[in-house]
């Protein structure tokens, strides 16, 4: 049989693309090739941004409230097949199933935000700021954007994060799939097309870094939403804001927990290594360190280890699975080269997941939960993003200790402390550098009406946008209007305004 070759979108076609270079998709749980994704060329790049300018005009006078019935309609569709889409992200991403129900209902929050689109776009009014002279401010959309979308999210961050508020406030969009994980997004864009969308409102491709690069550059590209790695990122911001551009770039993460000895120590391990193991370790919200008082770090430890043996490692798309695959076989190797960097810099391995098989399924890039105690400040695999399934145990004396340390590294998407103390949590909160804090939460990603708060090196931008008023703010630009208006007659105040500013004093002469 011939392999599956997948196509872009532009203007609501599917289209073959004349590229000779195809990028495989994998199935994670097996290591077979699932279909495979074009390269699109630089043309077909250039397609794709000019169908979206053109598609601007009439997209962006349409009134918010017809945009917005659109993006009811998109949520009910995707409401209708959360099924499908979560077995498609748990077979080409690694997701378990269960996780990849709950990473398609965030889409859907995200949709579902947007729906409100017409309530956060408004603007202000202030009446009589000087004598007959009134000033409005309102938002409006700015044009074309592009999503640069990651490989660990294929559901969630394109189509929940970034479309819907992109479009709901009159852009347009241009979105680059990642190349691993293309299928999810090709059918959501399907399904898109079916709740009505107009044509060149969204455009869909899959190319190379090489290719992505033009979007920064691009004259008819007025902003780019990126998540990703911090290095890409860099990049991003330099060059896409150099060319006059809006962007936001969500970077890598290394979150730390703080575990102090007041803590319900059974529930704060539980919490820990459902963080730490949870989607296999690849997202940027991943807890795959836990800060520890030593007082209680031995038994806190012992804990840990019995709880993620608990896990049942298997193919994700099977109900039972609770620790899917990692999204690839680069992926699996470079996870397993952390850890043995990380025994090789004097930490102790306490539970290895390097060589997990699993029968029946021995091509998936499987890699077991993996807990590395004693690592000291200084190591890198301590303070560098692995992305998978490995949690990293650091020792100290106090929570004075354990705050600082946490503090100096060079990442902050989220931070977490688990304990029984209100002073605890209060200190905590206020002087963590973490841009999204959970008290007894591991994972304190908050809701969409929220923003996604990175700080230091997990985000570059002005905006932290990715959901919320923030959001809006971002795709939209502000115009404020100061308007005064005359009749054929002035009434008898405005004459009487108009002689005391306009005739001439006593004693003038001359015109």
């Amino acid at each position: 049989m011939s392999m599956k070759r997948l196509k872009f979108c532009v203007n609501n076609q599917w289209k073959e693309s004349k590229t000779e270079t195809y990028m495989p998709v994998y199935n994670t749980s097996t290591g077979e090739v699932m279909a495979e994704a074009p390269c699109c060329t630089v043309e077909e790049v250039n397609e794709a941004v000019a169908a979206a300018k053109k598609a601007f005009g009439a997209w962006s006078v349409m009134p918010v409230q017809k945009r917005t019935e659109l993006i009811f309609r998109y949520k009910r569709i995707l409401e209708e097949h959360l099924e499908e889409l979560a077995t498609l992200v748990a077979q080409e991403q690694g997701k378990t199933i269960k996780e990849a129900r709950g990473e398609v209902g965030k889409a859907i929050e995200g949709a579902e935000l947007a729906c409100a689109t017409p309530l956060m776009m408004q603007g202000d009014t202030l009446m009589q700021v000087s004598n007959g002279i009134d000033t409005v401010s309102y938002r409006e959309p700015i044009g074309v954007f592009v999503g640069i979308a990651p490989a660990n999210f294929p559901a969630m961050i394109p189509f929940g994060w970034m479309l819907p508020l992109c479009i709901a406030t009159g852009n347009t969009f241009v979105l680059k799939l990642a190349s691993k994980v293309p299928q999810t997004g090709m059918r959501i864009m399907e399904l898109l097309i079916e709740a009505g969308l107009p044509e060149g409102v969204v455009n869909v491709i899959t190319c190379s870094r090489n290719e992505a690069d033009l979007f920064l550059r691009h004259p008819d590209v007025r902003g780019i939403s990126y998540v990703g790695s911090t290095k890409v990122g860099r990049h991003i911001y330099a060059t896409a804001a150099a060319h006059g551009k809006r962007v936001q770039a969500l970077g890598e993460a290394k979150n730390h927990a703080l575990v102090v000895k007041d803590c319900d120590l059974e529930n704060s391990a539980k919490v820990v290594v459902t963080s730490a193991f949870g989607a296999a370790g690849q997202r940027c919200m991943a807890l795959p360190v836990a800060v520890v008082e030593e007082s209680i770090a031995d038994e806190f430890v012992a804990l840990c280890v019995q709880y993620a043996k608990q896990l049942k490692i298997g193919p994700a798309v099977k109900e039972c699975s609770t620790l899917g695959p990692v999204g690839s076989k680069s992926h699996k190797e470079s996870v397993v080269n952390w850890v043995n960097k990380g025994i090789e810099e004097g930490a102790t391995l306490v539970l290895d997941g390097r060589d997990v098989l699993v029968e029946g399924y021995e091509g998936g890039y499987f890699v077991g939960p993996t807990i590395l105690d004693h690592v000291k400040p200084g190591m890198s695999v301590g303070d560098v993003e692995i992305f998978g399934p490995v949690l990293c145990i650091k020792r100290v004396k106090d929570f004075e200790e354990g705050l600082t340390l946490m503090n100096a590294n060079q990442f902050a998407n989220g931070s977490v402390i688990c304990t029984q103390s209100g002073y605890y949590a209060r200190e905590f909160a206020h002087r963590t550098h973490g841009g999204m804090v959970g008290v007894n939460v591991g994972i304190p990603v908050p809701v969409s009406f929220f923003a996604f708060q990175g700080h230091k090196n997990s985000f570059l931008g002005d905006l932290h946008v990715m959901g919320s008023k923030d959001g809006v703010m971002f795709y939209t630009e502000t115009k404020s209007v100061t308007s005064r208006w005359f009749g054929n007659t002035l009434p008898e105040a405005g004459n009487a305004l108009w002689e005391s500013k306009f005739s001439k004093p006593a004693g003038c002469s001359g015109s």
